[in-house]
């Protein structure tokens, strides 16, 4: 492990409850398949003509990608305020 660096792939926000971006490499990884997976489910499912497939495909991907962060990013404990 490096030194100085965080465990964790995301960092909490600064303002607010949650995540923000990507503090390790492995986090923008996860970021990027996310991107990717969009562009395959527009690519495959075509919005316009497959609606609910559509949906399905990005509400999987989207629970996916929170399961990651949730798993490996830091623990956002309270409502923060910029501190």
């Amino acid at each position: 492990m490096e030194q100085g660096k965080p465990d964790y792939w995301f960092a909490v926000k600064r303002f607010g409850w949650g995540w923000g971006l990507p503090v390790r490499w492995q986090g923008w990884v996860v970021l990027a398949l996310y991107f990717a997976s969009m562009y395959v489910g527009i690519r495959y499912f075509h919005p316009r003509d497959n609606v609910s497939g559509f949906l399905v495909w990005m509400a999987i991907a989207t629970v996916i990608l929170i399961a990651v962060v949730a798993w490996k990013g830091e623990k956002p404990l309270k409502w923060r305020w910029g501190e």
